[in-house]
């Protein structure tokens, strides 16, 4: 989906088009929801980013904010230096999750084999879709681009590829509301000319690390000796690089997985003391264990490893977690097994982010099983 979130904000304050647009910093509140109004909101109702004191950070932009350099993850004061006259609207996550599975369902109305890669992206296998390959796919895609614009308002931008890494990187070439179609044929033309963070699985660091060994393109990634790759990055992860510079990629489209953990988390305003901001910490804390499991709830899962992440003001990073002896989904047990965990940390330094986290998931419908065979209530 194209800058999904901010053209979520978009359909809701259409008089913002073409403006830079910033969403992040909070959350928008039950009170705050859409309204008709909001439409014929004038410009100077909105707030500026110019004025925004805290440390929160981008969830997303409008394609006019990023012309000034502004980006997801980016800090907000950083980017009120960048783009000060930018809009800031807080994120509405219940209104992207509607949207999300609005587009999702389009998809599938064309092209059932589809794998959910998040609130925003799927990958397709249209193999066997009655006219998929016509044109090499783009009769599809548009029939899809087309299908979503009116169920929803919203554009995307599609890559066909024979594989998903390739079609991954197409997706990103002709934004807005573009379609890419890749060919075995085109790599040396289309891909190798590109710099290797281009490829989905090469990060910051592992693209610092190839520049300091001269390789800057991914068609010089291709002409690297395999071997060689494998003495700088290991085994696993070498071969793999030198498969990617050549277009290669065996993963099928995966129609279902069971999620590993849930968390939430959030980086304050300013940095909180445990017991200075003890009020504050605590209903911080209680409304993550809530979110945590109000996500559980609506999912259909329960976990047994709950544990909690803090990072320091001096950005260090602590966990801890423990395994409770059924699983649960109950908003008072997660809390409850997060404060133990939270005992087990120092709390003498001013903190700048706090996390819940759920793991070893299991579906609700076995958990009943579980509970009834040790004669417990059931913690739903």
């Amino acid at each position: 989906m194209d800058a999904f979130f901010a053209s979520v904000e978009l359909l809701r304050y259409p008089q913002l088009r073409g403006l830079p647009v910033v969403i992040g910093g909070r959350r928008r509140t039950p009170q705050e929801g859409a309204s008709a109004a909001d439409a014929a909101l004038p410009l100077s109702a909105f707030e500026r980013l110019r004025n925004y004191q805290g440390r929160g950070v981008i969830t997303t932009a409008t394609y006019a904010a990023r012309a000034f350099g502004v980006g997801s993850a980016m800090g907000l004061m950083k980017a009120a230096r960048l783009c000060p006259d930018a809009i800031l609207l807080p994120v509405d996550f219940d209104a992207y999750r509607r949207y999300s599975r609005a587009f999702k369902d389009v998809v599938r109305s064309f092209a059932p084999v589809m794998e959910d890669r998040g609130i925003d992206e799927v990958y397709i296998d249209f193999t066997h879709v009655p006219g998929g390959q016509e044109q090499g796919g783009r009769v599809l895609a548009q029939r899809i681009q087309q299908g979503i614009l009116a169920a929803t308002g919203l554009t995307c931008s599609i890559g066909v590829a024979p594989n998903k890494l390739l079609a991954k990187m197409a997706s990103e070439f002709d934004k807005p509301q573009g379609i890419s179609i890749i060919f075995e044929g085109d790599l040396a033309t289309r891909i190798w000319p590109l710099p290797c963070r281009k490829i989905n699985g090469i990060g910051p660091k592992t693209d610092a690390r190839l520049q300091a060994l001269g390789i800057h393109t991914i068609g010089e990634l291709a002409q690297q000796d395999v071997a060689a790759l494998v003495r700088h990055f290991g085994k696993a992860y070498g071969a793999w690089l030198h498969d990617a510079a050549w277009g290669r990629d065996e993963r099928a489209v995966v129609t279902a997985s069971e999620p590993v953990s849930m968390s939430r988390e959030t980086t304050f305003e300013r940095d909180l003391h445990a017991v200075h901001d003890r009020a504050e910490l605590g209903r911080i804390f209680t409304a993550l264990c809530e979110r945590v499991a109000a996500d559980l709830q609506r999912k259909g899962y329960c976990g047994r490893t709950i544990g909690i992440k803090l990072r320091y003001a001096d950005f260090r990073s602590v966990t801890r977690e423990q395994t409770i002896a059924l699983p649960t989904q109950d908003a008072a047990t997660i809390r409850r097994a997060a404060g133990q965990c939270l005992r087990r940390v120092a709390l003498t330094q001013r903190l700048r982010l706090l996390g819940v986290r759920v793991g070893n998931l299991v579906p609700q419908s076995e958990v009943a099983l579980q509970h009834m065979a040790a004669g417990t209530p059931e913690l739903f």
